[in-house]
This record gives structure tokens, C-alpha cells and sequence, in this order.
């Protein structure tokens, strides 16, 4: 009898199961590759086309003629006619009350004139047009055929930024304290030994800071609107625009490839420090990158003490009997809870009974305000960490089981104590399973939404946690989120067509940031590992 021609017995499923990984591996790279993709594409300066219309055909665009100046982001086929249109972006929303729109293709000439101008406003989105001249205050207007109107201009937009800034500064930070300080001293007026003499100088002191900084603040705002900028429509209307509106220009059309590059670099470097603008469909997400990374590092610094010396009771001190293992099963099943029951329980618990209490004891004088009764960072934090604590533990007590009982034994044999043998042998070879568990429990809360937007996660947070004002790190405020921020655009956004790229350029730098987190918690397990490794030897 011969076996040559039979083949071997499972051949068939360890096929089956390599095929699965590689559908599994390309499903991966395919969706990064997608979110990769569009979410870079959507910095890179597109060119500016003027679109003629068919004789006869009518303008979608309020108010438009038979041309359209716009950026083609698509050209597709309709679903119902099954002809080809363009997806257009024709900004000027002030003017036509829309920015995106749909062409039929047929009949319709390209043109893409070298004189087109985009502007990047903080209000309507962009502008595109043809410039007419700039107008500096109490100076001649420069034409915009004139050899300086582009350095001009650039200065007068540059300046604008500088004065925007100092009113930022003015508004949020410096009025801010004084009316931070106003309210202390509306709170010490209700106190019992309250001094209304003195509270009332004070509050003088401090309305005349308050009329001072107000007053420079409109000064610079009349600054502001000193500056403008007149360009043409492509329908003939002229249009003024202050400076101080303008956050950026450039002309597309003239550009190469280099220049296309660093204008690419400059959205890109805005887009990563800029604060959210119309309705979180332009500007940046800094508050939202800031908010995610601080939050997840809390998550990280709650959930790993409490995880660690939960596994380490369960392993080393408690009776292995029934009572534990029913233990081990309820751990395990809380991991399976969906996470917007940790958000309910977050809510009722750290909020409204933690939270309630520490405004009764400590903050009584700015009741009925909230402080600690509220949605805040401090609460994000801990209801991700017991979301996330199954996680560490099962990973903790692996990580303690792993070591090898002889040196267990080696340390109690030299007459080391229990607990003096878990804290110098057991513990610091436990460390990188440790890690293992802190990386997956970083993973999981970084990116989740629904418990967040229960427990302390805003649409736009004005404030960040973390600022120059004592104690320097306000646990009690709101914070914005990458994972809400792309449920917001995606699902809340007025504008859906101009919150699309947003929403991929939020998603790409979200997998960036949680893959950044990781991997620096992966390389300490690394060394951790490597040095253990060489003192075993």
C-alpha cells in the first residue's frame, strides 16, 4: 500500500486559515490605506477651475451666470441617470448660500485660469475669485496687477494674525482671570465673614482692569476691519472682505509642484494647531489631539495601580476556590459590557454622587454652578480606566503566572518575605506583561466615544486642561476628543460635503496618535524585557 499521493490530514484547514489571515491582513491595509489616502488629499491645494455652462443650461448656484468658478473633488457617474457630474466646491457660501454642488458633465468646458484666488476665511469657508485690489487703511489701494499687492497683502494678513492673537489673549486669558476673580469675590460676599468693604474695593479694582483690556481689545477689532481685500465673483459681482477675516490666500493655479508641496506642509501644520472653526468643518483639532492624548495617559496612570494590585491578590494571596473563580468570571465578563453602560455609570456614580459630594464639601459657595458635579476630564478618565480594567488584570495575573517558580522559591529560600519577593522578583519580571496589558487598555479608551460623551466630552472645549493657571491642571473641565469630533462631523455637521475630508484627516491622525501611544509603551516593554533577559543570564 502506498502513502505517497496521500496528503497529509488538516492540509485543507491550515489553508483555510492562512487565507482567512490574508483576507483579514489586506481588509487592514485597504481601510488604513483609504483613510490614509483621503485624509492627506484633502491638504493638498487642488487647482481652481471656471466651468461654462451648456447654452440654455441654468446656474445651480443662487444668483450664479452661466459660469462657475469652483475645485472639482470628484467626477462620477450619477445614480440615477447614470451620466457623469462633478462634485464641485464653489465656496463662497456668503454669496450663493451653498459650497458644494453637483454639475451634470455634459456640454461643460474646463478652463483654469491663472489669476483665480482662494481664501481661507474663519467665516463661510473659502473665497475664490479674481482680485481687484487691496485697500490698506489711511494708504492708496494697490491693484492687484501691481508688483507688491501679493507682499502686501501677505504682510496685511500676517499682522492680522498677530492682532487676532493678542485678542484671544486679551478675551480668554487675561478678562478671563478677572472674571474668574469676580466670581471668588461674589462667593466670598455670600460667605460668613465676609468684608464688604474691602470685596467692593477689590471688585472696582478689578471692573476698571476689566473696562482697560475691553477697551484694547475693540481697538484691535476696529484694526482689523481697517484692512480689505476686493475681489470679483465669477458672475461680475465685486465683493469687500476685511483682512482680518483672512486667514490665508494663495492662487492654485500658478503653482508647481513645489510650490503645491508646501502649501501641502502649511494646511497640514494648521490643521495640527489650529482651534476648530465653522461648526468643527474648518480649522484644526489641537484641542481635540491635546484632549485625547491627556485623557488617555490619565486612563493609563488610574487603571494600571488599581489592575496590577487586583492581579496580584487574585494570583498570590487569595484561596484559589470557587469564590474565585467566580470572581475570574464576572472580571471577564465585565469586559464584554457594552461601553455606553460604563458611560450611564459614570454618569450616576463618579458625576452626579462623587462629584455632588466634593461640591457640597469643598465648593458649597459656587453652588447651584457646578464644579466637580459635571461632566469633566477627571471623570472621562476613570470611567474609561474601570471600562478598561478587566483588560490589565487578565494581562497582569498572565504576565505573574509566567514567572518561573524557581525564583520564587531562590528568594524565600534567602529569607525574603512574601510580599519582598513579589515586590524585587515577581513584579519586575512581570513588568512587560504588565505593559502588554496597560498598551491594549490605552488602545481600547483611546478610541472610544460613547461613554465620553456622557461623562465630560464637548463639541468645542474653549479651555484646555492643561494651562499657565494655578494648579495648572484643571481635572474638573471639559475636553474635546478625536473619536467625538469625528461623530460630530460625520453625523452632526450642517454641511456634510464639507466635513467628508475632515472627517478622514481627523480619523488618520486619531490611528496616528493611539499608534505613537503604543508604540512608546511597546518600547519600554522592550527594554523592560531586554534587561531582564540579561540579568537572567
Amino acid at each position: 500500500m502506498s502513502f505517497s499521493s496521500t496528503k497529509p490530514r488538516g492540509e485543507f484547514l491550515v489553508w483555510l486559515t492562512s487565507a482567512g489571515l490574508s483576507i483579514g491582513l489586506i481588509m487592514v491595509v485597504s481601510i488604513l490605506g483609504l483613510i490614509t489616502a483621503q485624509g492627506l488629499r484633502s491638504f493638498w491645494p487642488r487647482p481652481v477651475s471656471e466651468l461654462t455652462l451648456p447654452a440654455g443650461a441654468v446656474s445651480p448656484l443662487t444668483g450664479g451666470g452661466p459660469k462657475i468658478l469652483a475645485e472639482i473633488h470628484d467626477t462620477r457617474a450619477n445614480v440615477v441617470s447614470g451620466l457623469g457630474e462633478y462634485k464641485l466646491n464653489a465656496g463662497n457660501k456668503d454669496a450663493f448660500g451653498q459650497s458644494f454642488l453637483y454639475l451634470p458633465a455634459a456640454g461643460v468646458t474646463l478652463s483654469e485660469p491663472l489669476g483665480v484666488m482662494r481664501v481661507e476665511r474663519l467665516e463661510y469657508g473659502a473665497a475664490l475669485g479674481y482680485p481687484v485690489a487691496f485697500r490698506p487703511a489711511g494708504q492708496a489701494q494697490v491693484a492687484a496687477d501691481s508688483p507688491s499687492f501679493e507682499s502686501q497683502l501677505a504682510s496685511a494678513v500676517g499682522q492680522a494674525g498677530i492682532r487676532r492673537e493678542r485678542i484671544r489673549d486679551l478675551e480668554q486669558v487675561r478678562i478671563g482671570h478677572i472674571n474668574r476673580d469676580l466670581k471668588t469675590l461674589a462667593e466670598e460676599r455670600r460667605g460668613k465673614n465676609a468684608s464688604p468693604a474691602s470685596i467692593e474695593t477689590r471688585e472696582k479694582e478689578l471692573q476698571a482692569a476689566y473696562e482697560k483690556l475691553a477697551a484694547e481689545a475693540r481697538t484691535l477689532r476696529a484694526e482689523l476691519a481697517a484692512d480689505t481685500l476686493v475681489y470679483r465673483l465669477v458672475n461680475g459681482t465685486e465683493k469687500t472682505m476685511p483682512v482680518g477675516q483672512i486667514v490665508g490666500f494663495e492662487f492654485p493655479n500658478r503653482m508647481g509642484v513645489a510650490g503645491r508641496f508646501g502649501v501641502f506642509c502649511h494646511h497640514l501644520w494648521t490643521f495640527l494647531t489650529d482651534e476648530p472653526r465653522e461648526a468643527n468643518t474648518e480649522g484644526g483639532i489641537a484641542p481635540a489631539i491635546f484632549g485625547t492624548t491627556v485623557m488617555t495617559l490619565l486612563l493609563s496612570f488610574a487603571v494600571t495601580p488599581f489592575g496590577v494590585l487586583a492581579a496580584i491578590y487574585l494570583r498570590e494571596y487569595a484561596r484559589q476556590g470557587f469564590l474565585v473563580r467566580c470572581i475570574r468570571i464576572a472580571i471577564n465578563n465585565l469586559a464584554g459590557v457594552p461601553s455606553i453602560v460604563f458611560g450611564v455609570f459614570g454618569l450616576g456614580f463618579f458625576v452626579y454622587t462623587v462629584g455632588g459630594t466634593l461640591d457640597q464639601l469643598f465648593f458649597s459657595a459656587s453652588l447651584p454652578n457646578p464644579t466637580f458635579g459635571t461632566g469633566g476630564l477627571i471623570w472621562c478618565a476613570l470611567t474609561l480606566a474601570l471600562m478598561t480594567l478587566p483588560v490589565v488584570i487578565v494581562a497582569t495575573e498572565e504576565a505573574i503566572a509566567a514567572v518561573p517558580r524557581g525564583a520564587r522559591e531562590a528568594s524565600l529560600a534567602l529569607g525574603a518575605s512574601k510580599w519582598q519577593t513579589i515586590q524585587h522578583i515577581v513584579l519586575p519580571a512581570s513588568a512587560p506583561g504588565i505593559l502588554t496589558g496597560m498598551i491594549l487598555a490605552m488602545a481600547r479608551g483611546a478610541g472610544e466615544v460613547a461613554p465620553l460623551m456622557l461623562v465630560g466630552v464637548v463639541k468645542l472645549a474653549p479651555s484646555l486642561p492643561v494651562d499657565g493657571e494655578f494648579p495648572f491642571v484643571h481635572l474638573e473641565r471639559k475636553i474635546m476628543h478625536l473619536g467625538f469630533h469625528i461623530f460630530d462631523l460625520g453625523f452632526q455637521s450642517p454641511d456634510s460635503d464639507a466635513a467628508i475630508p475632515m472627517v478622514f484627516a481627523t480619523t488618520l491622525f486619531l490611528i496616528v496618535l493611539v499608534v505613537l501611544l503604543n508604540l512608546a509603551a511597546i518600547v519600554i516593554r522592550e527594554r523592560l524585557k531586554r534587561r531582564f533577559k540579561t540579568e537572567a543570564v
